[in-house]
């Protein structure tokens, strides 16, 4: 996997050494590729490995972690799908497995997962999303720029459709909302706005579908997106904040079917 850098060679020399690795890494339960996540993990997050860092070569990976060298592919290609490291090919500084920056896309596919699998109370996220989504509305009011607000305006017409199917205006719902937050401005707040809404997107859906009061509901979401859209592009964060709960609130109330 090439040579590590200068600053990969210090991590690989201190690899057996460092603070709490053999408590935590070697001697921890579990498979031998998970050994070699969590040392990836541990010097991330005590900020000895950064983004542009090597790591260690394959062989020596192994050989410091005594693990085998089909552990260390396994965790390198755990940590390529999840968007913290990259390898290339070549001699050198040019190539061997480097720490990058975790795509925002990658982060919040993780999020929309791990939400997704939970099964956490379905009450426990609705709270968790007005918290977040309180919060990019607020920001989106503050930075939204003309293309962003003008994303917003196209969103709210496609939803004019009144001959739009459920799943339809579903999606176009769940993009209203993501389009909010990637206003914001503020990236994590962005993202897992985005994760949370995303992944209550089917949970939405059935409910959409086994309603009876569609053709009354339908109209005060319009309201409702409409009334957030105008917050947004008057500035008014307070406002957007308070008709963001709002709508959550009763949307949700609305599509709780009895039993």
């Amino acid at each position: 996997m090439g040579q590590p850098s200068a600053r990969g060679t210090d991590i690989e020399l201190a690899a057996a050494s460092g603070p709490g690795f053999s408590g935590e890494a070697k001697g921890a339960p579990g498979r031998a590729y998970e050994v070699v996540l969590r040392w990836v993990d541990e010097r991330i997050l005590s900020g000895d490995l950064a983004v542009g860092d090597h790591l260690p070569a394959e062989r020596e990976l192994a050989r410091q972690l005594e693990v085998g060298r089909s552990a260390v592919r396994e965790a390198m290609r755990t940590l390529q799908a999840q968007g913290v490291v990259r390898s290339f090919v070549g001699a050198g500084a040019a190539g061997g497995t480097v720490i990058t920056a975790v795509p925002s896309g990658a982060l919040s596919r993780v999020l929309r997962l791990h939400v997704a699998l939970a099964n956490f109370p379905v009450d426990d996220v609705i709270q968790v999303r007005i918290a977040l989504e309180r919060l990019s509305v607020g920001l989106a009011a503050q930075n939204a720029n003309a293309e962003q607000l003008a994303t917003l305006r196209d969103l709210l017409e496609a939803m004019d459709d009144s001959d739009l199917p459920r799943e339809e205006f579903n999606d176009l719902d769940t993009a209203f909302h993501v389009a909010v937050a990637a206003a914001a401005g503020n990236l994590l707040a962005r993202d897992l706005t985005s994760a949370i809404r995303e992944s209550m997107r089917l949970p939405i859906l059935d409910r959409f579908r086994r309603l009876d009061s569609w053709s009354g509901l339908v109209p005060k979401l319009r309201r409702d997106h409409e009334e957030i859209y105008a917050a947004v592009a008057s500035g008014e964060a307070d406002v957007a904040q308070q008709v963001m709960e709002r709508h959550i609130r009763s949307a949700w109330r609305s599509l709780t079917i009895p039993g």
